[in-house]
C-alpha cells in the first residue's frame, strides 16, 4: 500500500480511497459483476415474459431470488465472518458464473426446439432460486471486505465511491442489457453476461486473501448470529439508519406503480416511461458523485431526516402531477435524496461495526433493504388495489414523512450522529 495516501490528505483528496490499489480491484470487479446482475435480471425478466405472456410470472422472478436471499441472509452473515473472504467472494462469482452458463444453453435454438416453454420458465425459475442463495453471501462479502484494505481514515471517502460504483452498474447494465437483447438475442446478450463475469473473476483475483478476525474464536452458528442481530439492535444510529431506510422505500415504492403512470395517467408511453424509470437512478449517481467530490462535513444523521423527508415530499409531487416534465423531476429528486441516505447509511454501517462482526452485519443489513424492495412492490400494489394508484402513492409519500417525524424523537443519537 505505499501510495496510500498520508492523513493529512483526507480533508482534500476526493481519491484518497481509489488510490490504493486493492481498493481499486475490488471496485472495478464490483462494477462488471454488479452490470452483469442487472443486464441479467434485464434479460430473465424480458425473456419470461415472453415465453409466458403473463405478467405475474415476472413477479415470481423476484419471489423466486428473495426466498433463499432472505432466508440465509443471517447464516451468510456467520460464514462470511469466519471465512476467508476473498476466497468466499470468488467462489460466489464463480458459481454466478455457472448459473448464467446454464442460462446460455437454456436459450440455444437446440434446446427451445426440444423443449416446451414452461419447462424452460420452471428451469429459468430453479437457476433463480440458486442465484439468490448465491446473492445472500456476494452482496454482503463485497461490504465486509472494504474495511479490510481501506484505512478507517478513508472509510467514509471509500464507501462513496463503492455506492458510485454500484449506482453507475446498476443504470449501465439496465440500460446495455435492454440494447444487448434488441442487437444479439438472447443467447448473444448471456454470452457478454458470461465475459463480465469471467472479467470480474480475473480482476477480484488480484486482491489479497482476507482472512477472519481472530476475535471470533469458535462460536457456535446461532450464537454467532444472534451477536450480529445484537449489535445492530443496540447501537441506535444505525438501527436507526437501516429503519428509516427501509421504511422509506416501502411506503415510498413509487417506481412499482411508474408503468401505470406511463401509460394511463400521463401516457407518454414505452419512451416516457424508460426516462421515469431511469429518473431515480441518474438522480442517484449525481448526488453521490458530488458527496465523492465534496463529502458532507458536519451533521450527517441530522441531513439523512431531512433527505428522507425529502425523498417522501417528492413521491407526494409525483403523485399529483400531471404533468411528463414534472414527474420527471420529482423523481430525479427523489434519487438525489436517496442518494444522500445511502451514502450516509453506508458510511454509518462501516464506522460502526467491529471488523470481526462485519459480515453479519452486511447481511442484516441486506434483510433490510432486500426486504423493504420487495415487500415494497407488495404494499404498492395491495394499496392501488385498495384506494387507487394516485392516492396510494400519496399515502406512501405520507407515510414515509411520518416515519421521519417517529425517527426523528425516538433516534436521537441518529439526529445527532456525526462523522
Amino acid at each position: 500500500m505505499a501510495d496510500q495516501p498520508s492523513p493529512s490528505q483526507i480533508t482534500n483528496d476526493p481519491f484518497a480511497a481509489v488510490r490504493i490499489p486493492e481498493y481499486r480491484h475490488l471496485m472495478i470487479g464490483r462494477f462488471c459483476f454488479v452490470m452483469s446482475l442487472r443486464m441479467m435480471g434485464t434479460l430473465v425478466g424480458w425473456w419470461v415474459y415472453q415465453l409466458t405472456k403473463n405478467p405475474l410470472a415476472i413477479g415470481l422472478i423476484g419471489l423466486s431470488e428473495v426466498i433463499p436471499a432472505l432466508s440465509l441472509a443471517l447464516y451468510s452473515g456467520h460464514i462470511i465472518d469466519t471465512s476467508e473472504k476473498r476466497g468466499l467472494l470468488l467462489k460466489c462469482i464463480f458459481f454466478y458464473t455457472c448459473a448464467a452458463g446454464i442460462l446460455l444453453v437454456l436459450s440455444t435454438p437446440a434446446v427451445h426446439d426440444h423443449v416446451d416453454n414452461h419447462s424452460i420458465t420452471y428451469i429459468i425459475y430453479a437457476v433463480i432460486f440458486g442465484t439468490g442463495i448465491i446473492r445472500s453471501f456476494g452482496g454482503p462479502v463485497f461490504s465486509a471486505m472494504i474495511a479490510t484494505i481501506v484505512p478507517r481514515q478513508y472509510l467514509q471517502n471509500a464507501t462513496t465511491w463503492n455506492q458510485a460504483s454500484f449506482l453507475s452498474a446498476s443504470v449501465t447494465g439496465h440500460a446495455i442489457g435492454g440494447f444487448l437483447i434488441a442487437f444479439f438475442g438472447n443467447t448473444g446478450t448471456l454470452v457478454i453476461i458470461c465475459g463480465l463475469l469471467v472479467t470480474a473473476l480475473v480482476i477480484l483475483f488480484q486482491v489479497k486473501p482476507k482472512p477472519p478476525a481472530s476475535v471470533m474464536g469458535e462460536k457456535k452458528t446461532w450464537e454467532s448470529v444472534k451477536e450480529g442481530l445484537a449489535f445492530v439492535f443496540k447501537t441506535k444510529e444505525l438501527l436507526g439508519a437501516l429503519s428509516l431506510d427501509m421504511f422509506a422505500v416501502l411506503f415510498g415504492g413509487a417506481v412499482a406503480m411508474l408503468p401505470v403512470y406511463a401509460s394511463d395517467i400521463l401516457k407518454v408511453g414505452p419512451m416516457g416511461f424508460g426516462w421515469l424509470n431511469a429518473a431515480t437512478d441518474i438522480g442517484s449517481i449525481c448526488v453521490v458523485v458530488f458527496l465523492t467530490l465534496v463529502p458532507m462535513r458536519t451533521a450527517q444523521g441530522r441531513k439523512l431526516l431531512f433527505a428522507v423527508a425529502g425523498f417522501g415530499l417528492c413521491i407526494i409531487v409525483f403523485a399529483l402531477s400531471d404533468l411528463f416534465i414534472l414527474s420527471f423531476v420529482a423523481l430525479l429528486v427523489s434519487g438525489m435524496m436517496d442518494g444522500i441516505s445511502v451514502v450516509v447509511r453506508g458510511t454509518v454501517m462501516q464506522l460502526r461495526t467491529p471488523d470481526h462482526m462485519r459480515g453479519r452485519v452486511s447481511s442484516v443489513g441486506s434483510m433490510f433493504i432486500n426486504s423493504s424492495n420487495e415487500l415494497g412492490q407488495f404494499e404498492s400494489g395491495v394499496m392501488s388495489r385498495l384506494l387507487g394508484v394516485r392516492p396510494s402513492v400519496i399515502f406512501g409519500g405520507c407515510a414515509t414523512i411520518l416515519v421521519v417525524l417517529v425517527t426523528w424523537f425516538k433516534a436521537p443519537t441518529l439526529r445527532k450522529f456525526e462523522y
